[in-house]
């Protein structure tokens, strides 16, 4: 049954207590551990300890056994965390590094390995485009096969790869006068605006007699600057969690290391767990809801705006009995040096 009553901030002094000791020593916690850390008798800490456990932060594996967190329970100990101070020397270090490599995607990468590194879990870092990017730069690169490899630039930094596929053999001298025309004539500009002009212009019956805009339109209907909105991913760690005591079978344990491989599922559980605003810390504890096998995992993370009006997100994944403190710490300052990197 439900606890009914009201938990005091003692009564959360002691599950944090317990949550934290269970999280160093993996062992159900008895009240006389408690009660060497608070001025309050092993009994008083008993009859806290069975509200906490009516109330659904607590379970009690034996009955003759201490007492080990739930998610509501380690919810609560996380929700403690939410206010924690970013440290600037700390931050410095962090922006000198992510700020090393000198596009997105290579900021992303390093902000996953960086998380991974401090944490020892498994770090997510995620860019969603904005769908007004402007275009920085193009370069049309014929392959064999007759294949063009497509590069655009945006002024973002983020950098994209495309190949066509043509039915007739471009030579590149040709593919460099494509190009120019495009950089020299929409450069800087947004591309749904690159779209909507060259529609225009490929309407117009002058556009028969121009050579290089038929190109441009034969390419276009190939896929010229479509470059859809698909978001940056990057992560780290997986292997970290391999030595973890999930209480999984050794299916479970596949099945989860095949969600964690699969981008899509990555994307989806940062979208369904980081929707606080704008560099507002996110703690979720078990993640059933996406997948069985993450049932005894929980997921730390925040969302940034980019000046651009793109979003980035940073995350570190990892069991319920991970450091919380530490985890908190990194996501914080792995996030703003990002941000701070890609503002500069």
């Amino acid at each position: 049954m439900a606890y009914l009553g009201t938990l005091t901030s003692r009564h959360y002094d002691v599950l944090h207590a317990i949550v934290q000791n269970y999280i160093d020593t993996g062992e159900p916690v008895a009240s006389r551990t408690i009660a060497r850390k608070y001025p309050m008798s092993a009994a008083s800490i008993r009859n806290m300890m069975a509200d906490l456990l009516d109330g659904g932060y607590l379970t009690q594996p034996h009955t003759s056994a201490g007492r080990v967190p739930t998610d509501k329970g380690y919810q609560s100990y996380a929700n403690t965390l939410l206010g924690s101070r970013v440290i600037q020397g700390e931050l410095d270090r962090l922006h000198s590094e992510i700020r090393k490599a000198g596009t997105v995607e290579g900021r992303l990468e390093r902000s996953s390995q960086l998380l991974t590194e401090i944490t020892r879990n498994f770090g997510i870092a995620a860019a969603v485009p904005n769908e007004n990017q402007i275009l920085d730069q193009l370069e049309l690169i014929g392959l064999p096969d007759r294949r063009i490899l497509m590069v655009v630039a945006t002024r973002d930094r983020m950098v994209r790869n495309k190949v066509i596929a043509i039915d007739d053999h471009i030579a590149q001298d040709e593919l460099t006068s494509i190009r120019n025309y495009l950089n020299y004539n929409f450069g800087g500009w947004p591309l749904p605006s690159i779209h909507r002009e060259l529609k225009r212009r490929m309407d117009l019956e002058s556009a028969t007699y121009d050579a290089i805009l038929k190109r441009v339109s034969f390419l276009y209907g190939k896929g010229l600057l479509d470059l859809g909105l698909m978001p940056e991913i990057h992560f780290e760690g997986v292997g970290n969690l391999i030595g973890l005591d999930l209480h999984l079978t050794r299916e479970r344990m596949r099945e989860l290391f095949r969600t964690l491989e699969e981008k899509k599922r990555i994307l989806q559980l940062l979208e369904r767990f980081l929707e606080q605003r704008d560099g507002a810390l996110a703690i979720q504890v078990g993640l059933s809801d996406v997948h069985p096998s993450m049932t005894e995992l929980s997921l730390i993370g925040v969302r940034i705006s980019l000046p651009n009006g793109s979003e980035a997100q940073v995350a570190v994944l990892g069991p319920m009995r991970m450091n919380y403190n530490r985890a908190v710490s990194a996501v914080l300052h792995v996030g703003q040096a990002f941000k701070s990197a890609t503002d500069s």
